[in-house]
């Protein structure tokens, strides 16, 4: 399995062909493919090529999926005996990626992913069941009722 480790937004990752990824905001619209130029560790199943710092002519395509933000952090600062209290969220905008090709630095493609199957109401019904085992139906036998007789005292 070949993958190679990539630096953005002063983060590295560990990414492999067709993984989705929440990295630091990216400035492009989604559905635009992205290019990481950063590499710095490139594991094919048979060479491994380690950057000094990093692999010049490899790269890393990708597609944006989603501009979005993270969950929210919360900040509390208190200070004792004072009656001081803050407390307010952070939310970090990511943007959410798939890794579609892994390039060596000769510029041969390592790694390609899969094109996604795109879901339609027909292939969730193929995949269903489509006969569920029925349960037998309870027989009611025909029963007379009685009639209650009460005392009287």
């Amino acid at each position: 399995m070949s993958f190679a480790v990539i630096q953005t937004g002063g983060k590295q990752y560990k990414v492999s062909a067709s993984e989705i990824l929440k990295i630091e905001k990216l400035n492009s619209q989604v559905g635009k493919t992205v290019e990481f130029k950063n590499i710095l560790f490139l594991n094919d199943d048979k060479n491994t090529e380690i950057g000094n710092p990093v692999i010049k002519g490899a790269k890393v395509e990708a597609t944006i999926l989603k501009n979005t933000k993270n969950r929210t952090v919360l900040v509390f600062k208190k200070r004792r005996r004072k009656n001081s209290r803050k407390k307010y969220g952070h939310r970090q905008p990511i943007s959410i990626i798939r890794i579609t090709k892994i390039f060596s630095k000769e510029g041969k493609i390592i790694a390609d992913a899969e094109t996604p199957k795109k879901i339609t109401a027909n292939i969730i019904r193929k995949s269903a069941p489509e006969n569920k085992e029925e349960k037998p139906k309870k027989i009611i036998a025909n029963v007379k009722k009685k009639s209650v007789i009460s005392k009287k005292k």
